[in-house]
């Protein structure tokens, strides 16, 4: 039996990558182990978004290669995004590496194996496979398309995963009632854009508002969360159904980037300030209580002071509930790559920290209406003695796993990971909410 090394690196979207992937090789008899010193293959998953990103993927394989050579690990296999891109070099420079497979060659990978004698070459499973590599499993992440049409500036996800390709409504079902089998009680829906879930299917094809409503129909998940959506993807049934269908947490992450048309212009962006505002008021009008997530990127070339004054205006503006920032680094390969990087790394950092920090102001403000609510609270892990007097830690309808805040429960009783405790919120600080657990 082959025991497996796993490392899994990058967004939600490379984790359902790796989840799927290691759920093959573990149907065909690998054996997943935590200490990658122990393993027979490492499998390392690739991050190619951001500079950081790729060094740390870089740095994984240069550990991984070592391994091998001291004897400790038999083979060493890279797929993701940075070896799309970067296959060839990255070949030449680490030829420790056994394997380099990207998104078009993945299928290489259990032929691979089995001719090197870590597997036998059979018959995968009919139904999709996911092995969970967290400590959670009750919050699952389901990917339903692939690849991008967008043609953002900025941005070389559509180099490194190509064009949009929905996944059919019927995989996507089987596989949210397999991650329901296995304990999901919250799940998260990610793509580059779940809005244009559908639109290769052709006009009458299913939508994402279809998609929904099938899983809400054959499952019985309680939460389902809707991770990246550009307002231009935000129609009036999918606003409808939100509003009605309790199930949909109400919570959006709908990324901006910018709020200075001539900046969006230049970022190719699909949205102008008076659209987002727009579109902002239609979620706040028509789903009481949203939650509002976006990201923007500072230091974009041609990025002056009376566009970061147009952004932070705009942000102060609309109150955001939940906010990323993010400065901006050139990606080979991209329109904005070559543009001169004419803002210092200095001006970028230091517009990332103001913008932070007027965005703490504004979410203390926007979450201090949910004060005095009863809620439900889903666990996510017992506290630590020193927490502050609470019995458990979970999150509210609007706080997403891993980005947002945390709820700390008192009194929440025998609850364990994935149960829900009905509390009362008391307050809350920078992002995170104390609740008292309701008999």
């Amino acid at each position: 039996m082959m025991k497996l090394g796993v490392v899994s690196l990058g967004c939600d979207k490379a984790t359902v990558d790796s989840e799927r992937l290691v759920g093959e090789l573990v149907s065909r008899g690998a054996r997943v182990v935590e200490d990658a010193e122990e393993a027979d293959v490492l499998l390392i998953n690739t991050c190619g978004f951001i500079d950081a990103a790729k060094q740390e993927s870089i740095d994984t394989i240069l550990q991984a290669a070592e391994l091998k050579r001291s004897g400790r690990v038999k083979a060493v296999v890279a797929v993701g995004c940075l070896v799309q891109r970067y296959r060839d070099e990255l070949a030449r420079e680490i030829p420790e590496v056994d394997l380099f497979l990207g998104f078009d060659a993945i299928d290489r990978l259990v032929p691979a194996l089995a001719s090197k004698g870590f597997l036998e070459e059979q018959p995968g499973p009919v139904h999709p496979r996911r092995f969970y590599l967290g400590e959670s499993p009750h919050v699952r992440y389901l990917k339903i398309s692939e690849g991008c049409d967008h043609g953002c500036a900025f941005c070389a996800i559509p180099l490194m995963r190509g064009r949009h390709r929905s996944e059919p409504v019927e995989q996507i079902v089987r596989e949210a009632q397999m991650l329901e089998a296995q304990g999901a009680r919250e799940i998260n829906l990610v793509a580059q854009d779940l809005a244009h879930y559908g639109r290769d299917f052709g006009r009458e094809g299913p939508k994402l508002p279809d998609l929904l409503e099938t899983l809400l129909r054959e499952t019985k998940v309680p939460w389902f969360r809707l991770l990246y959506v550009y307002s231009s993807g935000i129609t009036p049934r999918l606003l409808e159904l939100m509003a009605s269908e309790k199930r949909i947490v109400p919570y959006i992450d709908m990324p901006i980037q910018h709020a200075s048309d001539r900046m969006l212009r230049r970022m190719r962006r699909p949205e102008r300030r008076e659209t987002i505002r727009e579109k902002v008021q239609l979620l706040r009008d028509s789903v009481p209580d949203i939650a509002i997530r976006t990201t923007v990127i500072v230091g974009f070339p041609g990025e002056t002071e009376e566009d970061f004054r147009c952004l932070v205006d705009f942000v102060e503006e609309m109150g955001f509930e939940h906010l990323g920032v993010f400065t901006y680094s050139p990606q080979e390969g991209t329109r904005a790559a070559l543009e001169p990087d004419d803002v210092p790394d200095e001006v970028k950092r230091q517009r990332q920290e103001e913008l932070i920090e007027v965005q703490r102001v504004i979410a203390a403000d926007r979450l201090a209406r949910f004060a005095g609510r009863e809620v439900e609270v889903l666990v996510d892990r017992i506290a630590e003695p020193d927490e502050e007097g609470a019995t458990h830690v979970g999150r509210v309808p609007w706080q997403a796993d891993d980005v947002d805040g945390i709820t700390y429960v008192e009194r929440g009783g025998w609850a364990r990971p994935g149960d829900f405790v009905r509390a009362l919120i008391v307050g809350n600080l920078d992002g995170d909410f104390r609740a008292v657990a309701v008999p």
